[in-house]
């Protein structure tokens, strides 16, 4: 099996409301994901993606469909959070994102992967399968989930 990577970047804001430093306040990051799917290679005689496990193009567009337009420029907050959901209810037009966890770089991995497996695996390629997720937080702090 051969994997191949592709990199996205999208900004969102998030707070974690019990951190005991500075994450406990609203703030933002440019956040770099990080998509590794694993399969083997198209052999399709006269298919554009032949010798492909997949067009970057394609892990792209389905990419940003399903994950990054949804949260980038958005605010990641937790369902819980009820004190900034009712004040980002008073900002009309508001794009806010509420999840059911925290929304650690930990979490918002974890969540990336639910979303992309269920995008990438089985749907296109030949044994494709979302393999691992990195999501940066910082140039520095990142988290990674692979599949088991």
């Amino acid at each position: 099996m051969l994997t191949i990577t592709r990199k996205l970047e999208f900004d969102a804001g998030h707070r974690i409301p019990d951190h005991r430093s500075q994450c406990r306040n609203l703030h933002g990051h440019r956040y770099v994901l990080e998509i590794t799917l694993q399969g083997e290679l198209v052999d399709t005689e006269g298919a554009s993606d032949r010798g492909m496990v997949m067009d970057f193009a394609d892990v792209k567009r389905l990419a940003m469909e399903h994950l990054v337009n949804v949260w980038d420029h958005a605010f990641i907050v937790y369902e819980q959070d009820v004190t900034v959901r009712s004040f980002l209810d008073t900002l009309p037009g508001h794009k806010t994102v509420v999840l059911d966890r925290i929304p650690t770089v930990e979490n918002l991995a974890a969540k990336a992967f639910e979303i992309l497996a269920h995008v990438y695996d089985a749907h296109y390629g030949i044994n494709l399968r979302l393999a691992k997720v990195r999501l940066y937080e910082t140039p520095n702090c990142w988290a990674d989930i692979t599949r088991d």
